[in-house]
């Protein structure tokens, strides 16, 4: 088993740990292809739903994909197919000067901003930019040695663990922990856009979460909220989905994002659940007291009973409401004796009952 992380994370002005609300992520992702105002735009619209933070991918193409390398049969299937990965990304990247601009917004949104790094120079610049925590993508989490470089920043962690199996994980973590920090959220992920439900594998959430003592959550590449409902069901203690203001925009990953009304519903879905799940104490709640009068029962006499006439279940029965002696004393109760005439359908009560026999 690894050590311990850290059971409550801050990011911001958020806490995240099972005794807090569900971290909610819009990634914005590369879908505002390259327009700063568009990514302005998204921020708004993300923040507007509730989210608690947007997440964008800070990259350069050339030091992502080979020129050669193809694109992945998802991007082939919304994209130019005869265009290249690294053409198509190209025109994904944000500029430099793009992010002084959305970290302002960010701020007066109230919404954290974070960033996914593909290399080592995406991070060292993320630092120029003080950023509180970082967003590692599913293949970092077969790489080592970056999650440790990241891990070295000392700010928090949250990793996505699509295409990677338990032995991967443990060996990435492992190297995480070893710099000390023990802040770090593993994401249960598919990496299929969009995946299947029947490739979700949640119960991979209780699996990492035992194994490997770290908090989790979920990204979610579904179509629909029920997987993210379900996750959080679980105790996933983040959630990501792609987030767009428009499906029909240019880019891979817009056709499976989210759009603002979708997103929306996505955060009050996951509120709602949050509520229901409760504080997993079983104990009535307050409505439930005030119906237990009417709705429980007491003992009742079931026919006329004299006085000195010997309590049994021939005499007695159930019914409500629950304001005489309650069923729990049926033991206490039988055997005793009417100290006076006791009509039926009438409550039981012991200042009507006596241990002995009346002469």
């Amino acid at each position: 088993m690894t050590s311990s992380c850290s059971s409550t994370i801050k990011i911001d002005n958020y806490l995240i740990g099972t005794d807090h609300p569900v971290f909610i992520i819009a990634e914005i992702g590369v879908n505002h292809n390259g327009d700063v105002d568009l990514a302005i735009e998204m921020i708004h619209e993300a923040a507007s739903c509730g989210a608690n933070c947007v997440k964008f991918q800070t990259f350069k193409a050339e030091r992502v994909v080979m020129e050669s390398a193809p694109k992945a049969d998802y991007q082939l299937k919304v994209t130019d197919a005869s265009e290249s990965q690294i053409d198509m990304l190209r025109k994904l990247e944000l500029p430099i000067s793009a992010y002084e601009k959305i970290i302002e917004c960010c701020n007066k949104e109230n919404i954290v901003f974070m960033s996914t790094p593909y290399n080592v120079e995406d991070v060292d610049y993320l630092e120029e930019l003080n950023v509180s925590a970082y967003k590692l993508a599913s293949i970092h989490a077969a790489e080592p040695y970056f999650a440790q470089y990241v891990a070295h920043r000392g700010k928090p962690v949250i990793l996505s663990t699509g295409m990677a199996n338990i032995s991967e994980i443990q060996t990435t973590l492992d190297s995480f922990l070893a710099t000390g920090n023990k802040d770090v959220i593993l994401l249960q992920c598919t990496t299929n856009y969009p995946s299947a439900l029947s490739d979700a594998n949640l119960k991979t959430i209780t699996t990492m979460s035992e194994q490997f003592n770290v908090q989790v959550g979920y990204s979610d590449h579904t179509d629909g909220n029920t997987t993210s409902i379900a996750a959080v069901a679980l105790g996933a203690t983040v959630i990501e989905k792609h987030f767009t203001v428009d499906k029909s925009l240019p880019g891979p990953d817009q056709t499976t994002s989210a759009n603002v009304e979708e997103f929306r519903n996505l955060v009050n879905a996951i509120r709602d659940t949050e509520l229901a799940l409760g504080s997993g104490i079983k104990e009535p709640c307050v409505i439930e007291k005030k119906n237990a009068i009417g709705m429980r029962r007491s003992i009742v006499a079931k026919t006329d009973i004299t006085a000195g006439d010997k309590i049994s279940f021939d005499n007695i029965t159930f019914k409500r409401p629950a304001s005489g002696i309650l069923p729990a004393k049926i033991n206490q109760v039988i055997g005793m004796h009417a100290r006076e005439n006791i009509k039926a359908d009438t409550l039981l009560d012991f200042d009507k009952l006596t241990s002995e026999k009346q002469k």
